[in-house]
């Protein structure tokens, strides 16, 4: 099977300028790879890439590049696992290859994963901002299910307040980015607990994880920047409670499910994240959503998206129209 590969970028504006720790943006650029087989079927992927580990869609289109007469030759996706390292260019490249297998058998990528397709309540993700602001955003979205709230280091719990006082019903995942110490992590649970935080996503830096041996935390640890494969569950075995997999960081669909199964093996709750983006960088996350306790897959929500992208209605998110991909 021999294949046509297009690759090309798209900058997607957000509705407001998203800030976390590490900094702020207000678009999202995205690559997205097109395969094309002999029969004129298309499989279409899209990745953001890891910015914070250098990747971009130059970096991204210059590793596919170097691989495109392998790409072109009609890989399997066991084989792309050999051809790309982890990261977005192999996402692209992976969604492609599902979205392309799933029209030539003329089945769903959930059929072809083992899962049953259904809505899943995605998080909404609040930025940080002003204290008055956490509240009118929360306000707004106060319908959902889970919120997602974005703090840095500097006297989180007033911020945390201010979200639940517009918001009162929603369960809370706390978001940091590495920004806490472990002593502040052992300071602000019991409180956080209080506010019905029922999630702490990566409140420590990576290699920081040894601090928490012996803690038991009132609120379930959830570890992302730390995790990116199988490999590296050792080192949040008995510190954290929830495994974040994000398709940016996993290089795809094909290994994300490898994980996923290998983190419930060892014990791990679920989670599945984005680095934000389109529909189409949303929909391979749905398939994984599907045995995930914590999904955060807003994106679309967060900015522009396709027109005929995943339908979004007060946090619960449908799975991808097969015309669309999958």
């Amino acid at each position: 099977m021999t294949l046509k590969l297009i690759i090309e970028t798209r900058t997607w504006r957000l509705h407001e300028p998203f800030a976390i720790s590490r900094g702020s943006k207000d678009e999202t650029e995205t690559l997205i790879a097109t395969l094309i087989d002999s029969n004129g079927r298309r499989g279409r992927g899209d990745a953001v890439g890891v910015p914070y580990e250098g990747e971009t869609t130059d970096t991204m289109a210059a590793q596919i590049e170097a691989v495109r007469e392998a790409i072109e030759g009609g890989p399997t996706r066991e084989r792309l696992l050999s051809l790309l390292p982890p990261g977005g260019a192999r996402l692209a490249i992976d969604s492609a290859l599902w979205d392309l297998e799933a029209k030539q058998q003329g089945r769903s990528v959930f059929e072809m994963a083992g899962v049953t397709a259904g809505p899943v309540n995605t998080a909404y993700t609040i930025g940080i901002r002003s204290e008055a602001a956490y509240q009118a955003a929360a306000e707004k979205r106060a319908g959902y299910a889970v919120l997602k709230i974005k703090v840095a280091a500097d006297d989180p719990l007033p911020l945390i307040a201010a979200a639940r006082r517009g918001a009162p019903d929603p369960a809370f995942i706390v978001d940091p980015n590495q920004a806490w110490s472990v002593e502040a992590v052992k300071a602000l649970a019991p409180r956080l607990a209080d506010l019905g935080v029922v999630l702490l996503e990566q409140p420590i830096p990576v290699g920081a994880e040894a601090g928490l041996d012996g803690y038991r935390c009132p609120i379930k640890l959830c570890a992302d920047e730390l995790i990116h494969d199988i490999g590296d569950l050792e080192k949040a075995r008995g510190r954290f409670d929830v495994i974040n997999i994000k398709l940016d960081k996993t290089g795809g669909l094909t290994e994300a499910l490898r994980l996923a199964q290998a983190a419930r093996a060892a014990g791990f709750g679920l989670m599945v994240g984005c680095m934000g983006g389109s529909s189409l960088s949303m929909a391979p996350g749905m398939v994984l959503a599907q045995q995930c306790e914590f999904v955060d897959l807003d994106g679309p929500l967060l900015g522009e998206d396709w027109p005929d992208g995943l339908v979004y209605r007060d946090g619960a998110v449908q799975p991808p129209d097969p015309a669309f991909w999958g």
